[in-house]
């Protein structure tokens, strides 16, 4: 069983950053890379936090994990060195673990009864550094090993879109023994993986290793090739016998203030995408922060993301501008009670990395020079309130101030699926969310078509991503087959109890 007392001994340590003033010169992930034995004993001893308590809420798709990881069982196996079969119960419910365990916010750590009471308990046990750490040394060990279909089923099955979800449903329905092709736009597969995600926080090696192995399985990719345009619809259907949409959420909300039209100023993906194509090899950004005053509008991840980006690049200065309220350090039982995820105050590690966090103003507008070029932006103190229907209404308050600026990164959110031809060949429409609604078997009004990940619930997390693809990846085994034992993690429509 597990040590039901290795919580009140055993310190909560968190992994180990390189210094900053050396990870913001490359593109290297930030983490330290320990010696394997040394950073496996640590590991072990961080594992044996875990009391394996009665009601585990850390992988309850409400609360904590939406994969149903089996949190205790491999923590448990960590505890005794059995790397091995702690990376089988891992990979029984997570097709990606080295994705989550590096991606994922850990909404199963918010969700950890030890997250209680920090003050006595020192803290959550540390499940994604754990996570992480066997999905490395399971690659390390080389018993990451294709699994290829017994049998073929005869059926063939397109995927569309390569992001996590995507490759999720492709992985699951490649061995059940189906033939499937995964179709995506870009040059290079990954989705969001490869060209939204930095380097820094997703070395693409990693992601790279995972798609040699699904190639090895036997799924077909097929790149620059966007569904609707270089495909038709007509030559989609008569190939496949089922199609799954996992074509992400990519339409970039943009905020029309005076002067947006102004150079320099982007939405982040524009920042992002370029970025990361420098990293693999495309040749420099056209969008560099190098010597520049930046003004990244948003406080999320993706704002977050803008943020290490523009350190690494070589920004003169960077301010991340907020129109909310400055969160708490700690949980505040009365707004956001455990196992619910908590309204607190985040710091990635690229805001260890410098820059100025400003709450509750809002951009009023851009100010150009005389080329046309952003050279400021005019701020004001807002307040933020909700009317009866829960609409935002965003007021300002306090006198307009003005803060230099070269480059403008929008980083506000996404407003659902980008308009494209496939979904009007199909005649599917988008709800009032942005998003493409299915019924309860995944399927959309397109008979034999499917949904999952952000195309379905709106731009979301890595581990929605990958539970959605899994269970849509039932639902069409069960629609060629008749029946399916491919797990089904969610349904459709399932939100956590707060939304993050």
């Amino acid at each position: 069983m597990a040590d039901p007392t290795g919580f009140l001994r055993v310190p909560k340590i968190e992994a180990a950053k390189r210094p900053v003033d050396e990870r913001i010169g490359d593109w290297r992930e930030v983490y330290e890379r320990q010696d394997a034995h040394e950073r496996a004993g640590e590991v072990s001893q961080q594992a044996r936090r875990c009391m394996d308590c009665g009601i585990p809420f850390c992988h309850s798709g409400s609360a904590g994990c939406p994969l149903g990881n089996l949190i205790p069982e491999w923590n448990d196996l960590v505890r005794r060195g059995r790397w091995d079969a702690a990376s089988d119960r891992l990979h029984a419910t997570n097709n990606f673990p080295e994705f989550t365990g590096r991606l994922c916010p850990a909404p199963c750590e918010a969700a950890c009864v030890l997250s209680i009471s920090e003050e006595h308990t020192g803290g959550s046990v540390t499940i994604k550094r754990i996570e992480q750490t066997i999905a490395d040394q399971a690659w390390m060990d080389g018993t990451v090993e294709p699994q290829p279909a017994q049998i073929s089923t005869g059926k063939s099955v397109a995927v569309v879109g390569s992001g996590p979800a995507g490759l999720a449903a492709a992985q699951q329905l490649t061995r059940a023994g189906h033939e499937v092709t995964v179709y995506e736009r870009d040059d290079r597969l990954g989705g969001l993986l490869r060209y939204g995600i930095p380097e820094y926080k997703l070395e693409k090696a990693t992601l790279n290793q995972r798609l040699a192995q699904m190639r090895a399985e036997g799924t077909r990719f097929v790149t620059e090739c966007e569904v609707g345009v270089d495909v038709s619809v007509e030559q989609l259907r008569s190939r496949h016998q089922a199609v799954v949409l996992a074509v992400g959420a990519l339409r970039g909300r943009d905020n029309d203030v005076p002067g947006r039209d102004l150079a320099g100023v982007h939405l982040a993906m524009e920042h992002l995408v370029p970025a990361n194509r420098e990293c693999e090899g495309d040749g420099p950004s056209p969008i560099s922060a190098a010597g520049r005053h930046v003004i990244i509008i948003g406080g999320g991840d993706t704002g977050a993301d803008c943020l290490g980006t523009a350190h690494r690049q070589g920004a003169a200065s960077v301010t991340q501008l907020d129109y909310n309220p400055e969160p708490p350090e700690r949980r505040d039982d009365t707004l956001s009670p455990w196992p619910t995820w908590p309204l607190v105050l985040r710091t990635s590690p690229a805001h260890a990395e410098g820059g100025a966090r400003r709450f509750e103003v809002a951009v009023q507008r851009f100010l150009g020079d005389d080329n046309g070029q952003v050279r400021a932006v005019e701020v004001a103190e807002v307040r933020v309130t909700r009317d009866a229907e829960g609409r935002r209404h965003i007021t300002p308050v306090g006198e307009p101030l003005e803060i230099p600026c070269d480059l403008a990164l929008l980083a506000i959110g996404f407003e659902g699926v980008e308009h494209m031809q496939l979904l009007e060949d199909l005649h599917i429409g988008l709800n009032k969310r942005g998003a493409i609604s299915c019924g309860s078997d995944w399927q959309t009004d397109a008979p034999g078509v499917f949904v999952c990940g952000d195309a379905h619930r709106g731009a979301s997390l890595v581990v929605w991503a990958i539970a959605e693809g899994r269970s849509a990846a039932h639902a069409v085994d069960t629609y060629l087959m008749g029946e399916s034992d491919l797990p089904s993690p969610v349904r459709p429509g399932t939100l956590p109890l707060a939304v993050v």
